[in-house]
């Protein structure tokens, strides 16, 4: 039975809090410490046995239930001891006189006496109950079980591992459902194609791959994806295809309407267990009659009869993974920590994929499960264990089979995720917080929960359990972008947990109506409804009282939240709400809160100054706050605090005082400079080893002093750093570059944004390129001051540049020979606004020069630099020998004289001994679109009055929008590939041309106040066609 599991972990932390040194001072209680040297003789003798225990308990009902009355007493155990733990912080923040004048009501030792009956009483209670199971389990007659040894290789890495593998063996088939959709483009019915397959055969994946194929980018306009799963409500697809959320159906569905209207759309429906027919032919209806020519429905399913129902056309049965494709994805697990592949454990690995019945998931979870086991007769008793997959039974047993080799903890931790419901996008450093926060991650000398919280995180995804593993970029606030990790679980690996732990775990979800009361088991809950009358309050609050986590993600009101008074037991608490406004949290019943997220609440103004005696607490998270105007002026009272918070927090006008006593505290994103003497100054910092996001605002107010007491770089592991001023006559400049000194992070720095800096000189750590080597993104924003830029070419990880109101800037790079070319080798991403004295993109020494390479460049957006005129140019023949030996040795390129240059008393010529081969480009339009910008595919242009000319734009591109440049002449490039053209108010343009081709993929064109141009751009040749003509 699911309840007898997952008791080991629960032991050993009761275990561990007997022997805690917070209890020695508790010595003079009545009879505590013969309680104590009687549960550490008890536990230890449980402990020796509890693996047996629980695998007997799935077979013998006494067992079962001997082992639910243990997990029922160590829960309320370890809330015990955690009390104590508390009082003993609260005497320890009284005694440093932190405990101000704060109400007192929540403390259980206002009168000493009273504390100690309580907790005698509660300990012998305990005690008692502990020695009477104990004697029961003699009875039982269970043995001695050693713990599993943890593997040490998974050890060494503490960062998010990033699952970046790819599919293997379904190219054919990806091509032939990609030909279906494209060769159905003038089909007026709407076509619905269902994919087919056995649960953990790759559907989802498969699914993905036609989605993001870029022929199916490119031929439909708009793109959606929607997880079904067991419901299938119209207004909840209906809802998530136009992002809204209206509750009435039709509603939805007139939403629905203005989303796909006119539009060629790809839908795709994943995982649909069951389908009503009215229900889908009412949405079938919206999607038919308001959709584009030529859209469909790609649907997923492990239903026929759901695809015979929705499909309107034969259905697409995925097929099962050859062996040696299986085998492939097996050993690539097995053996990722070998150089070799010993021939018998291949030749057993061959045998084991007869059990994977063709699933992917399969062979991932059996290689990884062996990747640490190294002996022949280790994998011969996998061999034995696995179960083989059938229709039937699916991969289940497998997946249960690599659950069972995890250690106690993984295990704890990798169940607990059955909180969530199927298809939920996890934010891993939360997920992390809330496992601390339930003291499921052992402790371990030297080494951060957090860290100790990634690997076995990386080792759970490393074995499948965790999957879609991926950094996505958050706009969160004013700095740009913030990244997060995110993942989400298999539905079959949801099922393994949910099996494991049973009601302890409990999902209400948007869409069921629960009208059943809540286990009396269950411990964590998550709660995501518009509608809360739909679960009983009755049933909350008579269930909640053993609650440890409750996750609500509601649009209520605080009379919703009455029910937390009965949540003595609460670790973990996360209330997102839209209406949430003077909070109403009566603290005096979360002394056990570890986790408190009150992010997205946007009309919380003030938080409760009794908050500031959860000395327990870990982890407070008030992003996105966007009305709290003040942080409790005692937060420093808050030791245990190691995680706030505070990004999107835009109405704080500065943090409170003594700040630096939060000596554990390692996050703190956004920090604001006060201008009293009431609040903290970045002095304060100085106390904190901080790692990953800081932003800085209202610098302005930093005085000489705060920066003299300032050193930050030692001990910090920032990996994003925002400074922010803001104008005031009245601060002194010369603190500018001292400020941003003061805060020289590490060389793992992933983000810089500087706003509103106003120094001409950027400190050493901003210029050393070995500082910055790590660098993704830069956004230097109304640094007017600038004149030249620290070499940013050089940087090898730079992804994303943003340079806004620069207004001294002339040169993107400068300070370079003549000699030398400029390459941003991994720049994605190029936004120039507002740069009003940019003369040029590379200024050589001795006049300005344009040869710039941007091998990877996608996105370019230039506005406001009145000053430019020419757009970048590439490398010419002739003008750099370093260009020479670039192209040494290549074949099939010809020079025509007319690009051969001289150079240094150098020529080149057809014959020219310094190249193997002779060298052909028969236009140099065509060849700079090939070298210049080869991967660009997004344009827009604004307000560049100077600007003449716009060539050599290469076949990648996709989008041109260019407004309000009066002196454009010519717009030129290799554009076969453009879907968007949009041209305003260009004066004096008079062509655009494609090289070597047509506009064949051009969607949308418009041209508006172009007056000199005499035809416009034509769909099928790359000569225009005149105005007014199809």
């Amino acid at each position: 039975m699911a309840t007898s599991m997952l008791l080991g972990p629960l032991i050993a932390l009761v275990n561990r809090q007997v022997s805690n040194y917070l209890l020695q001072q508790y010595q003079e209680l009545d009879g505590m410490e013969e309680q104590l040297t009687i549960l550490e003789r008890k536990l230890p003798a449980i402990l020796d046995v509890i693996i047996d225990a629980e695998e007997q308990g799935t077979h013998r009902p006494g067992v079962s239930a001997w082992l639910k009355a243990l997990k029922a007493v160590a829960y309320k155990a370890n809330d015990i001891f955690d009390e104590f733990k508390y009082e003993a912080l609260r005497r320890e923040a009284k005694r440093r006189g932190n405990h101000g004048n704060l109400s007192t009501s929540i403390v259980l030792a206002n009168n000493p006496l009273v504390f100690r009956y309580r907790m005698s009483k509660k300990l012998r209670k305990i005690v008692s109950s502990i020695e009477d199971l104990v004697a029961d389990m003699n009875a039982f007659g269970f043995r001695y079980r050693p713990q599993m040894p943890t593997s040490k290789q998974w050890r060494q890495t503490d960062s998010i591992i990033i699952d970046s593998e790819n599919i293997v063996s379904r190219e054919k088939e990806k091509q032939h459902i990609v030909n279906l959709l494209l060769t159905d483009a003038s089909n007026r019915n709407l076509m619905v194609l269902p994919i087919i397959g056995m649960g953990g055969l790759g559907k989802t994946t498969f699914a993905q791959i036609i989605y993001n194929d870029p022929e199916i980018q490119k031929h439909f306009q708009l793109r959606k994806w929607v997880c079904v799963l067991d419901d299938f409500d119209v207004t909840s697809i209906a809802n998530k295809i136009s992002m809204s959320i209206e509750k009435e159906c039709e509603n939805a569905l007139e939403k629905l309407q203005q989303e796909v209207r006119g539009k060629r759309y790809l839908l795709i429906l994943d995982d649909v267990w069951n389908c009503d027919a009215d229900k889908w032919a009412k949405l079938k209806y919206c999607l038919q009659q308001y959709g584009g020519v030529g859209s469909a429905i790609l649907m997923t399913t492990r239903d026929q009869g759901v695809a015979q129902l929705m499909g309107t056309t034969k259905a697409h049965q995925l097929v099962r993974m050859e062996k040696e494709d299986l085998l492939a994805i097996f050993e690539k697990r097995a053996f990722r920590f070998d150089e070799q592949k010993p021939d018998e454990l291949v030749q057993i690995g061959w045998e084991i994929m007869d059990r994977c019945h063709g699933s992917p998931l399969a062979a991932k979870a059996l290689g990884s499960m062996l990747s640490t086991r190294k002996a022949v007769e280790e994998w011969r008793a996998v061999l034995t264990k696995s179960s083989i997959c059938d229709d039937e039974n699916g991969i289940l047993p497998i997946l249960k089979l690599s659950y069972d080799d995890l250690p106690s903890y993984m295990k704890q931790c990798f169940a607990f995720c059955a909180i969530f419901p199927k298809n939920y996008v996890i934010d891993v450093e939360m997920l992390i917080l809330l496992w601390m926060a339930n003291d499921f991650i052992p402790s371990e000398e030297a080494i951060r929960p957090e860290t100790k919280g990634k690997q076995i995180f990386n080792e759970l995804a490393s074995r499948s359990f965790f999957q879609d593993v991926k950094e996505v970029p958050l706009h969160k606030d004013e700095s740009g972008h913030s990244y997060r990790t995110i993942c989400s679980i298999h539905d079959l690996m949801h099922d393994v947990a949910v099996s494991v732990i049973g009601k302890e775990c409990f999902t209400i979800a948007e869409g069921h109506n629960y009208i059943e009361f809540l286990p009396n088991t269950v411990r964590h809950l998550f709660l995501c409804s518009d509608r809360p009358e739909t679960l009983s309050d009755v049933s909350l609050k008579q269930r909640c009282q053993g609650m440890q986590t409750l996750l609500c993600i509601m649009n209520t009101s605080n009379s919703s939240l009455h029910y937390l008074s009965k949540c003595h037991s609460l670790r973990a608490l996360r209330l997102y709400y839209h209406n949430l406004g003077g909070l109403q949290i009566r603290v005096k019943h979360l002394k056990h809160l570890r986790f408190l997220d009150l992010s997205g609440n946007c009309h919380i103004k003030s938080l409760p100054e009794e908050i500031c005696i959860l000395y327990n607490l870990q982890t407070l998270n008030l992003s996105g706050c966007i009305s709290l105007g003040h942080l409790p002026k005692d937060i420093k009272n808050m030791i245990g605090l190691r995680h706030l918070y505070t990004d999107g927090c835009m109405s704080l006008k500065s943090m409170p005082p003594n700040l630096g006593h939060l000596t554990s505290l390692q996050t703190l994103t956004y920090f604001v400079v006060g201008n009293n003497s009431g609040c903290s100054s970045i002095g304060e910092l100085r106390h904190l080893k901080l790692q990953g996001q800081l932003q800085l605002c209202h610098l302005q107010n930093v005085t000489e002093a705060d920066v003299s007491m300032s050193s930050h770089g030692e001990g910090k592991d920032l990996t994003q750093l925002s400074f922010g001023w803001k104008d005031d006559h009245n601060e002194v400049i010369d603190l500018h570059e001292k400020v941003l000194d003061a805060f020289t992070p590490n060389s793992r720095l992933k983000i810089l944004s500087v706003d509103s800096y106003r120094s001409s000189n950027f400190p050493t750590w901003v210029t050393n390129p070995t500082m910055m080597q790590d660098l993704i993104k830069l956004q230097l924003v109304s640094c007017t001051m600038c004149e030249s830029l620290p070499q940013l070419w050089q940087l090898p990880s730079l992804e994303i540049l943003h340079l806004e109101g620069l207004q001294s800037l002339q040169y993107l790079c400068s300070g370079v020979d003549n000699s030398t070319s400029s390459t941003f080798p991994k720049l994605r991403e190029l936004i120039l606004v507002d740069l009003k004295s940019l003369n040029g993109w590379w200024e050589v020494k001795g006049g300005p020069g344009q040869k710039l390479v941007f091998p990877l460049l996608e996105i370019l957006s230039i506005d406001s630099c009145s000053n430019l005129e020419n757009f970048p140019d590439a490398v010419i023949f002739g003008e750099s020998s370093q260009f020479l030996g670039s192209i040494r040795g290549k074949q099939d390129i010809k020079v025509e004289s007319k690009y051969v240059e001289r150079n240094n008393g150098m020529a080149i010529s057809e014959s020219s001994s310094d190249l193997s081969a002779s060298i052909t480009i028969e236009d140099q339009g065509t060849w700079r679109s090939k070298y210049l910008l080869p991967c660009l595919e997004y344009l827009r242009i604004a307000y560049c009055v100077s600007l003449v000319e716009v060539l050599a734009l290469p076949s990648s591109m996709r989008t041109i929008i260019i407004s309000e440049c009066p002196k454009l002449e010519v717009l030129s490039g290799k554009l076969d590939k453009l879907g968007q053209l949009d041209i305003r108010f260009c004066e004096k343009l008079k062509l655009v041309e494609s090289y070597e081709g047509s506009f064949s993929s051009l969607e949308t064109v418009s041209i508006v106040g172009c007056e000199n141009m005499a035809s416009l751009p034509n769909k099928h040749s790359n000569t225009p066609c005149t105005k007014g003509s199809a």
